[in-house]
């Protein structure tokens, strides 16, 4: 788009103060006819402004060095863009524009000479103190640094083929969306204004911090008389004084040798917590081989373990960068994604320790009652039921003929070991209230604590079924491997190892009559071994169902955009997730005429609004729905349903892969000892407040300066 067609674009302020005084309109110029209004300097010269804003003087004071500025707006400079208020006869540039706007008009009058027709987007200027801020992308609740340490830490680990799978088809897309990318027909040349707009969303954002240091030093152009204090006034800000230098005192003192001491105590302390965090994560990160699963991989509480560990390790930096971000312009938004990951994690230990008080409480009150009830679910549910179960296989099931001797062989098999595993139960009996107390002690140190207890529990308690269902499973699926091979002889076939097909062969007499035999034999057989199988894999898949919600319920705990969603319900602001365009009609805004500019002088105007959009919820909870779609994949998925009717052993889900939600808060690689301590010894020293100097009043208001009458600095008591 050319810049020469008459379009001008005047991104204006919707909450800037407006009165009918004359002013000079200070901002971005971005483009001939594509400016940013910044500000509204009234009742000064453009002239002046011009030479304030070319000295410095009214960036002056600022808290933070001024090219940062510079740098993250995109221009070198901030200029006069027009004036307001001002009558047709004052003669101005034409680049500039004219401004009319009253205190009860929403929308200014804006024209300029080189301009045919005018854009008037309107904007709201987010809150830097409020962490508020526009954004083109949505912001990232997630750390971006996962796909290279997760992928090495995958082959490290050894990656399920259904993961490799789904990560290698994610890869291949990239791939191919880049290749269509580069295959384009017609490829669009964004236009110079529409590679602007990330340069204008970083200038709105700075738009009322800027603003703010404007007003501040607006006060150097011309002269402002002030009325000079009366004598009781000044009694009252010497007694003021007096007390301040008191306060000032006490609080040197206390910065000085109070707060360096607990400081370096602290830190020391830290450190030693860091060093024996590395020593625990390393047991039970530790792996016997490369693709053997490491203890975290295995236990659920050996993973909530290290997930608090990480989280502890990674606080330190977390917090350095949030304490750096002070030494910077609250316009800078590059941090505010870590300070939502940061406050969100600290809450969610602070509920899961309440819950955890509160459950744990309960736990040691009831430990008896709570014991009794785990053992007679045991009894009941591990032992009874299976016992029955089986019993009731050994004989008809349902009118279903089965091979007796078969049912029976198998039944007192697994009868026998049952009543093994009871023995064995009723040894643990009595120390169950003792672990029952462990857990519930555990549980001040929060709510997922005794989750992942109870988790582990119930997996070594049913490890009995689990063991029956590999049996099962394993008997299952050679049968129906033997009945496929000796189909495949009934037929005059085999399989081709070599080539993976099945071929032709000749087999003699003998052979196809005994195959038949064995044939016919194991077939009748199969119905009794598909009946034991069944009823192990729906215990199996019933564990597996209460494991989940274990799991489910230690993400939520992990890992709950809580503050996200606060954050979402509170200040919608704070959480960008892009912008939108909407065009206006101007009559909502009321007229945008003014009766000093003739009609014929008005160009067409056209209002828009600009406006952010917030996160929506499926982005803030998209982790979750990765995490579902995952089970949903690994569990009923077509390939699951043939592994139980072919009798294949189905794995459980992989805990690195459950976990990752949990994980998408944390880093790829944790930062390292020394590394903790280079950051928390780089954290600047907090500024000492000094007393301010008391400067006589002259009699128009005015104070003399600090260096007055000569290159000496003098301070006048």
């Amino acid at each position: 788009m050319p810049e020469d067609d008459g379009l001008m674009r005047v991104f204006w302020p919707i909450d800037l103060p407006r009165s009918d005084c004359k002013g000079v309109v200070v901002g971005w110029r971005n483009s001939a006819l594509d400016v940013l209004v910044v500000a509204v300097l009234e009742e000064v010269e453009p002239r002046r402004v011009e030479s304030a804003l070319k000295l410095g003087n009214l960036l002056r004071n600022a808290p933070h060095p001024v090219s940062r500025i510079y740098e993250q707006c995109g221009k070198s400079s901030i200029s006069v863009l027009g004036v307001s208020n001002t009558p047709d006869t004052v003669e101005v540039d034409s680049s500039w524009i004219r401004v009319a706007i009253t205190p009860n008009q929403r929308v200014p009058s804006v024209t300029c000479a080189r301009a045919s027709s005018i854009q008037i987007i309107l904007f709201e200027r987010p809150l830097p103190g409020r962490m508020q801020y526009m954004s083109l992308n949505p912001i990232a609740l997630a750390l971006g640094d996962k796909h290279d340490g997760f992928k090495q830490d995958f082959a490290d680990s050894g990656e399920e083929d259904d993961e490799k799978r789904e990560r290698l088809n994610k890869e291949k897309k990239r791939k191919l969306v880049e290749k269509l990318k580069q295959h384009s027909v017609v490829k669009r040349i964004p236009s110079p204004k529409e590679r602007a707009l990330a340069t204008i969303v970083n200038q709105i954002n700075w738009a009322w911090e800027l603003e703010k240091l404007l007003q501040q030093n607006v006060s150097r152009i011309g002269t402002r008389p002030k009325r000079a204090l009366s004598v009781s006034e000044r009694v009252v800000e010497s007694a003021t004084t007096a007390r301040d230098m008191v306060l000032v005192w006490l609080w040197d003192m206390i910065t000085i040798y109070v707060l360096p001491v607990i400081k370096k105590l602290f830190v020391l302390g830290l450190i030693a917590h860091r060093v024996v965090a590395e020593m625990l994560l390393r047991i039970l990160e530790w792996r016997l081989r490369p693709r053997y699963a490491a203890l975290k991989d295995i236990s659920a509480t050996a993973q909530q373990v290290e997930i608090r560990l990480q989280q502890f390790c990674y606080w330190p930096m977390q917090y350095v960068t949030l304490r750096m971000r002070k030494n910077d312009w609250a316009s800078v938004t590059t941090s505010h994604p870590d300070y939502i990951r940061f406050y969100n994690s600290l809450w969610l230990v602070a509920n899961d320790v309440i819950i955890g008080m509160a459950f744990g409480s309960y736990i040691i009150e009831n430990a008896g009652w709570v014991a009794d009830q785990i053992s007679r679910l045991l009894t009941t549910y591990t032992v009874e039921a299976l016992q029955s179960s089986i019993s009731w296989l050994m004989g008809w099931p349902a009118g279903l003929k089965l091979n007796t001797e078969l049912a029976a062989f198998l039944g007192d098999l697994f009868l026998w070991v049952i009543e093994y595993w009871a023995s064995c139960i009723e040894t643990i009996r009595p120390m169950l209230p003792r672990i029952v107390l462990i857990i519930g002690f555990s549980s001040f140190a929060g709510a997922s604590m005794p989750l992942a207890l109870f988790s582990d529990l119930l997996s070594i308690l049913t490890i009995h079924i689990y063991s029956f269902y590999l049996a099962s499973a394993r008997i299952f699926h050679w049968q129906l491997n033997i009945l496929q091979s000796l189909f495949h002889l009934f037929r005059g076939k085999k399989h081709n190892v070599l080539r993976n097909r099945i071929d032709s062969c000749d087999y003699g007499l003998d052979q196809l009559l005994v195959g038949t035999i064995l044939f016919t034999v194991l077939f009748f057989l199969l119905p009794t071994v598909v009946v034991f199988y069944l009823n192990f894999a729906i215990a199996r898949m019933a564990i597996i169902l209460f494991k989940a919600c274990f799991d489910t319920a230690l993400s939520c705990l992990n890992h709950f955009p809580l503050f996200a969603l606060m954050l979402r319900v509170k200040d919608p602001k704070r959480l960008p997730g892009g912008i939108r365009f909407e065009l206006r009609d101007t009559q909502d805004f009321g007229a945008t005429s003014n009766d000093n500019i003739p009609l014929r002088q008005h160009p067409s105007t056209s209002v828009i609004s600009l406006q952010s959009i917030p996160l929506d919820f499926k982005s803030m909870f998209y982790q979750y729905f990765q995490m579902g779609n995952r089970i949903r994949k690994h569990y009923l998925s077509p390939r699951v349903a043939l592994c139980l009717l072919t009798g294949k052993f189905v794995p459980p889900l992989n805990r690195r892969n459950l976990y990752s939600l949990q994980y998408s808060m944390l880093p790829a690689k944790r930062a390292g000892v020394m590394e903790m301590w280079d950051a928390v010894n780089s954290l600047p020293a907090s500024k000492r407040k000094s007393m301010p100097i008391q400067v006589p009043i002259l009699a128009n208001g005015r104070r003399f300066p600090s260096n007055y009458g000569g290159g000496r600095s003098r301070s006048y008591g």
